[in-house]
């Protein structure tokens, strides 16, 4: 069995990214109706199209490589966190854990930081 390339893994958790918000945007429209659960859909739905170009920028040579592997991390685990403490507000009116919204938040806005440096430093053009 060979091991799962940076690509993959990226890939697949951003489709998952995908699913769940549209699950979530779904259960905001039908089920709670809470703006927390429509901004966490959002934000999974946002930022899974970008690791979808990124993770495409950075095969094409266009990123700089561990960095942009590094910051589509940041991007993905910061949403994702972000995301389930959103929803866990709006489905259960308390967080995952304190301050689990700006950390992911933070990791988001690192991951987007490093990703711009990861562009001016690819060795393509």
């Amino acid at each position: 069995m060979t091991a799962m390339s940076a690509a993959k893994i990226h890939l697949t958790l951003a489709a998952l990214m995908g699913l769940a918000g549209v699950a979530l945007l779904a259960a905001a429209a039908h089920v709670t109706g809470t703006a927390n659960v429509q901004i966490a859909g959002q934000m999974l739905l946002f930022h899974a199209s970008v690791i979808f170009g990124a993770t495409a920028a950075r095969q094409g040579g266009h990123l700089a490589d561990l960095a942009a592997r590094i910051a589509l991390s940041l991007i993905i685990l910061g949403s994702a966190l972000f995301a389930a403490d959103l929803a866990r507000r709006g489905f259960a009116n308390e967080g995952l854990f304190p301050r689990a919204a700006p950390t992911g938040g933070f990791m988001m806005l690192g991951g987007w930081l490093l990703l711009a440096l990861s562009a001016l430093f690819a060795k393509r053009a």
